[in-house]
């Protein structure tokens, strides 16, 4: 089906999006923060990709304006938990820098599935 960059610091948030993506039929590449995932997309060259926003190293906002720079038209999902402050602030900046969909942790199987559906209909 497609190719998806998943970027969360979040071992389990990661392990639990890769069993829903390829349970789904999607090939899934795992990082860990957003240098990794921008060093990843380089080489995976993803059809999709969801970031974590509140993130050690490299946050979300920045890896979703780097994205966004090195490639316009990639559907990006950000995801967040609003971290300690719980702020969900955070996932309407996240679509002010070019996020196409936001989904707040904890997150439903189906709708991640649905979301990616959405956005890559030819991956449905």
């Amino acid at each position: 089906m497609a190719k998806i960059l998943v970027i969360d610091d979040d071992r389990m948030v990661r392990e639990t999006l890769k069993i829903i993506l390829a349970a789904a039929g999607h090939e899934v590449l795992l990082t860990e923060d957003g240098n990794k995932g921008l060093r990843a997309f380089t080489e995976f060259t993803p059809d999709l990709v969801i970031t974590d926003i509140l993130m050690p190293e490299k946050e979300g906002m920045e890896t979703i304006r780097d994205l966004r720079e090195r490639r316009p038209d990639l559907p990006i999902i950000a995801i967040s938990g609003g971290g300690r402050v719980g702020n969900m602030s955070f996932l309407k900046v996240a679509e002010r820098f070019g996020a196409n969909r936001t989904i707040t942790k904890p997150f439903e199987p189906d709708h991640i599935v649905a979301t990616i559906a959405e956005l890559l209909p030819k991956a449905a």
